[in-house]
Order: C-alpha cells, then sequence, then structure tokens
C-alpha cells in the first residue's frame, strides 16, 4: 500500500513539473521579441521593422507560406537563429551602421522556449 501511495504521489510530482515546464510565458516572449528581434522584423514578424530593408539582404517576412512550412519541418528554427546567427555578422552590422543598441542579453532555456512559443503563434494565426 505504502508503495502504491509513494507511486501515485511521485506520478502527480511529474504530471505538475512537467506541466510547469511546458508553459511558455507568452509576456516574456513578446517582450523579448519587441525588445530585440522587432526592429528589423516588425511588431507584426513581416519583415517591417526600421531596419528591415538596411540589412543585405532585406529581413524577411516569416509569415510567409514557405517559412511557415519551414517552421512546421523544422521547429527549432526560430531558436537556432537566435544561437548560431546563420547571416554571421549581418545583426550586429546593421544595428552597428543605424546606431542602434541593444543590449547583451543572457538568453536562459526558458527565454528561448517563449520566444519561439511566442513567435510562433503569432506567424501561425497569420494568413499567408
Amino acid at each position: 500500500m505504502r508503495a502504491k501511495t509513494l507511486l501515485i504521489a511521485l506520478l502527480g510530482f511529474f504530471a505538475l513539473t512537467q506541466s510547469a515546464i511546458s508553459l511558455a510565458d507568452t509576456a516574456n516572449g513578446k517582450a523579448l521579441y519587441s525588445q530585440r528581434c522587432a526592429v528589423c522584423h516588425g511588431a507584426d514578424i513581416k519583415g517591417t521593422g526600421p531596419l528591415a530593408r538596411k540589412n543585405n539582404p532585406p529581413t524577411p517576412d516569416l509569415t510567409t507560406a514557405a517559412f511557415k512550412k519551414r517552421l512546421n519541418d523544422y521547429p527549432g528554427v526560430i531558436v537556432s537563429s537566435v544561437i548560431l546567427r546563420p547571416n554571421g555578422d549581418l545583426i550586429p552590422k546593421t544595428l552597428r551602421e543605424n546606431g542602434v543598441k541593444i543590449p547583451p542579453h543572457a538568453w536562459s532555456v526558458n527565454d528561448f522556449r517563449d520566444l519561439h512559443q511566442y513567435m510562433s503563434g503569432v506567424i501561425s494565426h497569420t494568413n499567408k
């Protein structure tokens, strides 16, 4: 009986911690996006930010069917773009050339999760 009670308690604990871990903080994701991404990608994630056309190549519209497919095929594409910077120095160079200073940020796993969840939600709700 004691083992059964312990097992039920452990299952309940794991269920609660799993639920808490998987819940993204949408407010944090939106704040991170607004502070760090919108200057190029725009509030609508369509590449309409004030620096969008100053990038070479221009900032892409992430609400297109092609990007939605890419996000579906490779769910980590948003996070990997932040971590790996596949365009090399493009983002820092564009910011420097336009006098825009975005302070460094110590990214956490939760930050990446929240940013991904926020952006994926906006992208999936666009009609393209």
